[in-house]
């Protein structure tokens, strides 16, 4: 049997990456496409897929003329339908709902103290 794998951008808590090892998940790093940590997201394809991706906000919000935008990581997404969680404080949630109106459903806010309960919830 295939184990399920979570793709996390740079700066994901390790304590929830090993969390997900424990309970039986691989963890892939994936690049925003500036940090180079990892396979680059737009690498993901049918083939070459995740069950979840994971990471802080801030590494999807892109300044203008980088390669890769949050749109380009929702389309990916939408497309592949893995979901995205983004761990913001619950505080923050308006206003980054803000700053990405046009997210999929796919895409979820979590509380950092969610994040680990959430992403086992969508794994199992």
């Amino acid at each position: 049997m295939t184990r399920k794998s979570v793709g996390y951008f740079e700066g994901t808590d390790s304590t929830l990456l090993t969390n997900l090892v424990i309970n039986g998940y691989d963890t892939v790093p994936i690049s925003n496409g500036s940090d180079r940590h990892g396979m680059s997201i737009t690498r993901i394809d049918n083939q070459n897929r995740h069950a979840l991706l994971m990471g802080y906000v801030h590494k999807i919000c892109a300044q203008k003329g980088d390669a890769i935008q949050a749109q380009d990581v929702f389309h990916i997404c939408r497309t592949y339908s893995i979901p995205l969680l983004l761990v913001v404080p619950a505080t923050m949630h308006d206003s980054i709902r803000d700053r990405l109106p046009d997210a999929p459903s796919v895409v979820e806010l979590l509380d950092p103290a969610d994040t680990l309960d959430r992403a086992l919830e969508l794994l199992a």
